[in-house]
């Protein structure tokens, strides 16, 4: 019987996710298309350690668990949660004393848990991936501390999927720590399953914290310029030889090994193998870091349809317009505004081009109360850094460059918009710069109030960028206007004018 759905009106919802590795509490504001966690906390118990040796849960992962249980009922109770979730994975359904663990397990955190099997938790991760990404397409890969789950993905349609028991802590524990051991164990669990041949030539979406660690490991290394490991994508073959290298080394020798948490570091070398092994059977276009799994996909499966099928960084830009500009009803006329400019000057428009400039337009005015000399440097930070779904990095760069030189202007730099902008092409950067000069055109003659950009034309006619102001409104024309005017008549190929009436 399926637990009772969680409740949409309840202030802030908490997932609580008894896994092989660690147990973990996250706390939502909301359930919604794009939820926002308001605490994350994690023990790692390690239950699954040593469960596919002796078929038993030990007493100390288990008192480390119930323990954390407990804390996590606490601080429930302190935020007052208004629903609980509470889900038990590999390593209780697998140990001979799991039942007797999930009594305990029930008694500490005061609710009760559903142990989800090997193919509901294959099809949550899929759903979770479904909710970070628009329109995935590929293959699915949960790897957690007892089991290794892979689904095929189509849009939001999910295929079968099946749970192998070569998640890191089992993997380290059947090979008694020997990875040509723990190779062969890999390729004997990896063959004839049909998820594989589904992910040649499409992408693979890697779930899980050792996975997250591997991709940590690759940026820190490669100096890539954003810490954000949802969407961080890779071609196959250069995971691929990542993964070689750290199956090989000494997980202490690693460079920036310190940004890996103690407890995940003898996991590397397994989860490389387990990567490495996926990629020569799948043969996948690349490989994608999804941060949203189980938990996520749990959430998206009580929302209703219609609410599942929306845009989830739409949503997030919504909300952050709401909470942050300084009236959120102004981004609809700035929107409609830059689409009559950009029609009217000829920009190359598609869906994708346009569904970025609507979310550029709801996100800036997000830096006003800023000191006026760092806007720009903390719209970029908190853009680049949000926790958006449904953008890839090459979005999340251009979002926030765009809104950094709405505020700094065409001029302004910092080391880190100069590393962002190595995640796009020529053609996104000039149209990153035509925006943030359209915006800083706006802003100037609106102060970002509604009602005012309706009344005011800004139209190409032949050679001339025309900013038409009625009579009433004709004092709005400044050197100031007339100045960033200009810059974006610059940008557009056009000379400036100013009329009014």
């Amino acid at each position: 019987m399926r637990p009772a759905r969680l409740d949409a009106a309840a202030d802030t919802l908490a997932i609580v996710d008894i896994g092989s590795n660690s147990v973990r509490l996250v706390v939502y504001e909301m359930l919604s298309r794009s939820p926002a966690q308001i605490f994350n906390e994690k023990e790692m118990a390690g239950l699954g350690r040593q469960v596919a040796t002796t078929g038993r849960l030990s007493g100390e992962a288990m008192r480390k668990a119930l323990g954390a249980l407990r804390r996590f009922r606490i601080l429930c109770e302190a935020m007052q949660v208004g629903a609980i979730r509470v889900i038990a994975t590999a390593a209780a359904r697998d140990a001979a004393n799991g039942p007797e663990f999930l009594a305990q397990a029930r008694e500490a955190i005061g609710q009760d848990i559903e142990l989800i099997s090997g193919s509901r938790e294959a099809h949550l991760s899929a759903l979770g991936v479904i909710s970070g990404f628009a329109a995935p397409r590929g293959v699915v890969g949960d790897l957690g501390g007892g089991s290794l789950e892979l689904i095929s993905v189509e849009g939001d349609s999910v295929g079968e999927g099946i749970s192998l028991p070569i998640g890191g802590l089992a993997l380290m524990d059947r090979a008694k720590g020997s990875i040509k051991i723990a190779e062969k164990i890999v390729r004997d669990a990896l063959d004839h399953h049909p998820q594989l041949a589904a992910m040649r030539g499409r992408d693979f979406f890697a779930v899980g914290g050792t996975w997250r660690a591997l991709a940590t490991l690759h940026q820190r290394q490669c100096g890539y310029p954003l810490s954000v490991m949802h969407g961080y994508t890779l071609p196959a073959r250069d995971v691929a030889d990542f993964a070689r290298l750290v199956e090989r080394a000494d997980s202490a020798m690693l460079g920036s090994i310190d940004a890996v948490s103690s407890a995940r570091r003898p996991l590397l070398a397994y989860g490389a193998l387990v990567l490495d092994l996926l990629i020569k059977r799948g043969h996948p276009r690349a490989v994608i870091i999804s941060a949203h799994g189980v938990r996520e996909g749990l959430l998206h499966d009580q929302l209703a349809l219609d609410e599942q099928r929306s845009d989830p960084l739409l949503r997030a830009a919504q909300h952050y317009n709401r909470l942050r500009a300084r009236d959120w009803r102004h981004a609809a006329d700035l929107v409609a505004w830059v689409e009559a400019l950009f029609a009217g000057a000829g920009v190359p428009e598609d869906d994708a081009a346009r569904r970025l400039q609507h979310i550029a337009c709801l996100l800036s005015d997000i830096g006003w109360r800023a000191h006026p000399d760092y806007r720009g440097e903390q719209s970029l930070n908190v853009i680049a850094h949000a926790a958006f779904s449904g953008v890839d990095h090459p979005g999340r760069a251009f979002l926030a460059l765009t809104v950094f030189h709405r505020y700094a202007g065409p001029k302004g730099e910092s080391l880190a918009a100069e590393g962002l902008r190595r995640l796009l092409t020529p053609r996104l950067i000039e149209r990153s710069q035509v925006l943030a000069a359209a915006f800083r055109v706006a802003y100037l003659l609106s102060a970002g109030m509604p009602g005012i950009l309706p009344r005011i034309g800004l139209t190409c006619v032949d050679s001339r960028l025309v900013l038409r102001l009625p009579d009433d409104l004709a004092a709005l024309a400044s050197d100031r206007v007339s100045g960033r005017l200009k810059q974006l008549a610059r940008l557009l190929g056009r000379e400036p004018e100013i009329a009014a009436g």
